[in-house]
């Protein structure tokens, strides 16, 4: 499944974001899996990570909340996966 660090900045601040989250959820679709988050402490701006195998379905998500927030999206490994790229790379300089 692949990981998406999605940086999310509030337009008109935390509270409409929050009450929407409240009274509707996050409105994920299936497939879209949240994985966690963290804020500023300023609640001004959400880093989350989510998964799926679909990237569309992250489209499909932030279209529900993009009168809300901007978002930015960035392709992202967990640590072990790229350690492990890393040592595959390393494996292969030291064969050729």
């Amino acid at each position: 499944m692949a990981l998406y660090l999605v940086i999310e900045r509030f337009k008109h601040g935390a509270a409409p974001v929050y009450q929407r989250f409240a009274e509707k959820g996050r409105l994920a679709p299936v497939g879209l899996d949240y994985v966690t988050s963290v804020t500023d402490e300023d609640v001004t701006t959400c880093w989350q990570i989510m998964a799926t195998d679909d990237r569309a379905l992250l489209d499909r998500w932030i279209a529900q909340w993009s009168d809300l927030v901007a978002f930015e999206v960035h392709p992202v490994l967990s640590s072990a996966d790229a350690a492990a790229r890393m040592a595959a790379r390393e494996a292969g300089e030291q064969s050729s």
